[in-house]
């Protein structure tokens, strides 16, 4: 319960930054709108100078003077130092040169790098002593991933450990390292990365039209193969949720003419109709269903897919949309419905950002609830 409790507190804090975002226009704004209060969260009193220095000097050389944005002090010394920069830094093109400079001549082991939204951590996993300059971890307020913030909590007050984090330090790196490259070549494959894969299932020479031809097949196979483990997952998580709770709990068959309805396992990949439910569909329906389930039974929660969209609906009933999945397109929306059941299509960068609407998806639902409550109360 209290790991929930931590990662709530994120997601609430991250859910303020797009309307904050809008008034933040400087530096001194983003650390006290944003960089704080994480800071809180993490149990760090940001009012307490024996917690938490503020503009924290050390001396470097011939450099008198110079500031770091942040100390978090432990004993009385600093063990982990914050250079912030404006919420709207690009951190790939800032140089955190004070962190860099204090690094060596602190006994901090931890440099943070934050415009507030990003925050990379770094510590001296290539040379002691020496900040490195790729970053251990990264955590993206506006692209919540549970895992990384389980990594964020070894930050706590209580549970910060740096012999641990040292250890786990460079797991994180070299394993965020790879899955860079592995991001690169599954968007844009290599020529040395088609080259290995076409080599293995075809014996022809590697010319030109050949690894033109093999470049499309590995970033098809790749997106494929992604896409199968993602629904294989899905699939075995919902029916692992739906046996757990009660055997009869069903989703509806994503086609658009028949009301035949098949356990969550075997929800087929293509409808009669020719309407394909996708992984990220079937992965928003499920994340609808976690925002929801404290306050619904979720045998209620019923999923249709249609042509232009994927609809969620209650009670399985089109007079109770939940909210419509528009994500077949480059530009992802996400469709909510007021008590009027008018409908506004809200872009989304990935599909954390429904987390970002829990409020709304639980008034509507809490709408047709009321709204059934008070017409059996006129009866």
């Amino acid at each position: 319960m209290e790991i929930m409790d931590f990662i709530d507190q994120i997601k609430v804090l991250a859910a303020k930054i797009p309307k904050l975002s809008e008034s933040i226009k400087t530096e001194e704004a983003t650390k006290n709108a944003l960089v704080m209060p994480l800071l809180n969260i993490l149990g760090y009193n940001v009012f307490d100078p024996t917690e938490v220095v503020p503009e924290f000097t050390t001396d470097y050389g011939t450099k008198k003077g110079e500031k770091v944005d942040y100390a978090i002090i432990q004993g009385g010394k600093p063990i982990i130092l914050i250079e912030c920069k404006n919420i709207d830094a690009d951190l790939d093109k800032e140089h955190a040169s004070q962190l860099f400079r204090y690094f060596s001549v602190s006994e901090a082991k931890i440099g943070i790098l934050t415009n507030g939204i990003v925050y990379r951590f770094f510590t001296d996993i290539d040379t002691p002593n020496k900040m490195d300059d790729k970053a251990f971890l990264e955590i993206n307020l506006l692209d919540i991933k549970e895992p990384l913030i389980n990594e964020l909590k070894r930050f706590k007050k209580e549970s910060f450990n740096i012999d641990d984090l040292a250890n786990i330090a460079c797991e994180l790196k070299y394993t965020r390292e790879i899955k860079l490259i592995l991001a690169n070549e599954i968007n844009s494959p290599s020529e040395e990365f088609v080259k290995y894969f076409t080599k293995k299932v075809n014996n022809a020479p590697f010319t030109q039209s050949v690894r033109e031809k093999f470049t499309i097949f590995t970033k098809n196979a790749l997106n494929q193969f992604i896409n199968d483990r993602i629904n294989d997952r899905l699939k075995l998580a919902m029916s692992d949720e739906s046996l757990s709770s009660n055997p009869a709990e069903y989703i509806q068959a994503p086609n658009s003419g028949e009301s035949k309805e098949l356990p969550l396992s075997d929800v087929p990949n293509t409808s009669p109709a020719g309407i394909l439910t996708t992984g990220e569909e079937l992965e928003g329906y499920y994340i609808i269903k976690s925002i929801l389930r404290e306050s619904l039974d979720l045998k209620r929660i019923a999923i249709r897919d249609k042509k232009s969209y994927c609809g969620v609906l209650l009670d399985d009933n089109n007079r109770k949309p939940i909210c419509r999945m528009y994500f077949n397109t480059k530009q992802k929306y996400l469709g909510l419905f007021s008590e009027n059941k008018d409908e506004e299509k809200v872009p989304i960068e990935d599909l954390n950002c429904i987390y970002n609407y829990a409020d709304k998806l639980r008034n509507i639902v809490n709408s047709y609830d009321n709204g059934r409550q008070n017409m059996e109360g006129t009866d």
